[in-house]
């Protein structure tokens, strides 16, 4: 039994910069949403504990 190679992924040049863009900028939005929420704490648990009511109360 003979393992064939995968496929390489042929990204085009252009996408490659886009999404190279794009994970620099969720990195640093989890940083910005890390530093916020160190310094304001209370707003930050304030925060989470609405977002965990909104999943326990969706519904599909």
């Amino acid at each position: 039994m003979t393992v064939e190679p995968k496929p390489r992924l042929v990204v085009p040049r252009r996408d490659l910069d886009r999404l190279r863009r794009r994970a620099e900028f969720l990195r640093e939005l989890e940083e910005a949403k890390a530093l916020r929420d160190r310094i304001a704490p209370r707003r930050a648990r304030v925060r989470q504990l609405r977002e965990a009511m909104r999943r326990a109360t969706y519904h599909h």
